[in-house]
């Protein structure tokens, strides 16, 4: 004992640079953890009740719980009225809705970032937030623009340039955020930057991400585009309908309202609901053709001849099954089979977009990401679930449903040199012609 008292007394005191830096990292320590403790000491405001004031004396009556049902209900019809009215407008302004719930979505994520750690007042980080969605929105776009309006590119020699040069622009652009985000680095607050970077990318990930994916199914088909969001919005009512009434089993404790009787009634429906949609879309060209930029009127057209996806096919019946319905064969379309697929994930899987939603507002304490629509929370709140079905269906189209697009392969063809041209059309004849596609005198003239 007396040897380590002297050993330790002997021992020299640490160097200054390393206090200085212990301290420094013990006070960007207590800066993370107090913002974290007050974030989870002082929850965000929650949305007070926006339900507007003519719905509020119409049905003041009425119990909470059923004002709540009432309100709801009415607000769905709503936009589901809205949702019909920007599917007659057509596939422009579609994208337009597309472009401007993701910018909402955006908005209403990242200000829940911004007022958890406001008191800080973190340099640069809204603005940082808002460029690094325009890099992102420029790179996502200009790649669709660049596949799907290849004719009109080519013809105009600025968009063909930016054409040519579309991913080192994007990639240039994003550097300049990044070594701004580098320079408004402040000492004592680094870690929380940090968080705030993080926050921004996996923001931009969830929403603008899934929302290019959404585009892309759109120009596919409207009914690729309909479908899915259609089934999402179907399971969201009926899963609220039957646990409404005969919900008694609570499902997840992220969200505590959520039943097993809904769940499993919002399912079935759900698939119900996707072969009636499928059946009677499929019967349209101008829903199941995919959506083409025409360049001598410099619209988009969906006009075509529907593929074997989008003609009645006759398919047998399972033995098991004809005993019950009485019936041996069945004229469907291919696609309602696949419809099978999109509704099934709509009802099992997509639900669990929302419980990461609600995870997430459990986590900052609040109700809803906003208040913008009455009884229903934000915008991000009604589409924490399409997000996650924009992907699949995505994946679904690529792995399942698309083949090579002669259109597209033409267009690329002929704004090659006319020497490479002739070596293409040279070998296409040579293959041709070794599969006997091509008689010698065809060859010959």
């Amino acid at each position: 004992m007396t040897e380590l008292r002297q050993r330790a007394v002997r021992e020299p005191d640490a160097p200054p640079e390393d206090k200085e830096s212990e301290s420094e990292a013990k006070v960007d320590g207590e800066t993370a953890s107090d913002s974290e403790s007050r974030a989870e000491a002082a929850p965000l405001s929650t949305s007070a009740d926006d339900t507007p004031e003519v719905l509020n004396r119409a049905l003041s009556n009425l119990s909470s719980r059923w004002k709540n049902w009432w309100v709801r209900g009415i607000l769905t019809l709503a936009m589901i009225a809205f949702f019909f009215i920007i599917i007659y407008l057509g596939p422009m302004v579609l994208m337009i809705i597309v472009m401007c719930v993701q910018i909402k979505c955006f908005h209403e994520i990242i200000t829940i970032g911004y007022n958890v750690y406001h008191s800080y007042d973190l340099p640069w980080f809204r603005t940082l937030s808002w460029y690094f969605l325009l890099c992102v929105n420029y790179f996502f776009y200009g790649e669709t623009v660049t596949d799907y309006f290849f004719t009109l590119v080519q013809r105009e020699e600025p968009l063909r340039i930016l054409s040519k040069y579309h991913r080192f622009i994007s990639f240039t652009l994003y550097l300049i955020g990044f070594c701004m985000f580098v320079l408004s680095l402040v000492k004592k607050h680094y870690r929380l930057q940090f968080y705030m970077f993080g926050w921004t990318h996996v923001t931009l990930l969830i929403v603008v991400t899934q929302s290019h994916l959404v585009i892309h199914n759109l120009f596919e088909g409207m009914i690729w585009f309909i479908v899915p969001i259609s089934c999402v919005i179907c399971n969201d009512i009926m899963a609220y309908m039957f646990g409404f009434f005969f919900g008694r089993t609570p499902l997840i404790k992220l969200s505590p309202k959520k039943t097993w009787e809904g769940f499993i009634g919002g399912f079935f429906a759900t698939v119900v609901f996707g072969l009636l949609l499928s059946y009677v879309m499929s019967g349209y060209r101008c829903f199941v053709c995919p959506v083409e930029y025409n360049n001598d009127t410099n619209s988009f057209t969906v006009d075509c001849e529907p593929s074997d996806l989008f003609r009645l096919q006759e398919y047998n019946i399972p033995e098991v099954i004809q005993s019950v319905i009485g019936l041996t064969t069945v004229w469907m379309y291919p696609f309602q089979i696949h419809s099978i697929a999109l509704s099934t994930f709509a009802s099992l899987i997509g639900p669990f977009g929302g419980f990461f939603a609600s995870g997430f507002k459990r986590a900052f304490k609040i109700k809803d990401f906003a208040n913008t629509i009455p009884g229903h929370g934000g915008i991000m709140d009604r589409f924490d679930c399409q997000y996650l079905m924009a992907t699949f269906v995505n994946v679904y189209i690529a792995s399942f449903i698309r083949g090579p697009n002669p259109s597209k392969l033409i267009q690329q063809f002929l704004t090659l040199r006319p020497d490479q041209q002739l070596h293409i059309f040279n070998t296409l004849r040579s293959h041709l012609a070794d599969k006997g596609m091509l008689t010698a005198t065809t060859e010959d003239e």
